[in-house]
């Protein structure tokens, strides 16, 4: 299989959720099916499925993070020194030529993406327009949108 770029802060938070799925909320999945099979009939027994299905679910978390940090390649973001150029791991802020709005985003690996946060994935369109731009670059980018334009106006590299 392939590697896969990572940035360090995002490997953590990944650990941190394996921990947690492996310590914490597979033990109490555990303890729930048990509960469940003590009530009795499992053919209509509502919480011993909800359990099954949620220990599905923890279990393919886990093997997803296990997978995905076993071919991780580790990028230590501070340590980059691309200057003004975007690579991964950089964290770039934009202006919208057309509505005057700053953006700023972190372009980060695929299993660490959170738009919510701000940060898009390597492999996302709006990360593939930015890659090889420099700070004053202007581009354009067709978002779900529309089409957009955008200024670089910072390219960053912060841990």
């Amino acid at each position: 299989m392939k590697r896969s770029p990572m940035t360090a802060k995002g490997a953590e938070r990944l650990r941190a959720e394996l921990e947690r799925l492996k310590s914490r909320d597979r033990p109490r999945v555990i303890a729930a099916i048990a509960e469940a099979r003590a009530h009795g009939d499992l053919r209509e027994n509502a919480e011993y499925h909800a359990a099954r299905e949620q220990q599905g679910f923890i279990e393919g978390r886990i093997n997803e993070l296990d997978a995905a940090l076993s071919y991780a390649e580790i990028i230590e973001v501070g340590r980059l020194n691309a200057g003004s150029r975007i690579v991964f791991g950089a964290t770039v802020e934009l202006l919208d030529e057309d509505s005057g709005d700053e953006v700023s985003y972190q372009i980060v690996g695929d299993l660490e993406a959170d738009i919510k946060q701000r940060l898009i994935s390597i492999s996302s369109p709006l990360a593939r327009a930015l890659i090889g731009k420099s700070e004053g670059d202007s581009f354009e980018f067709t978002a779900a949108s529309g089409t957009r334009r955008y200024e670089v106006v910072a390219v960053r590299y912060v841990v």
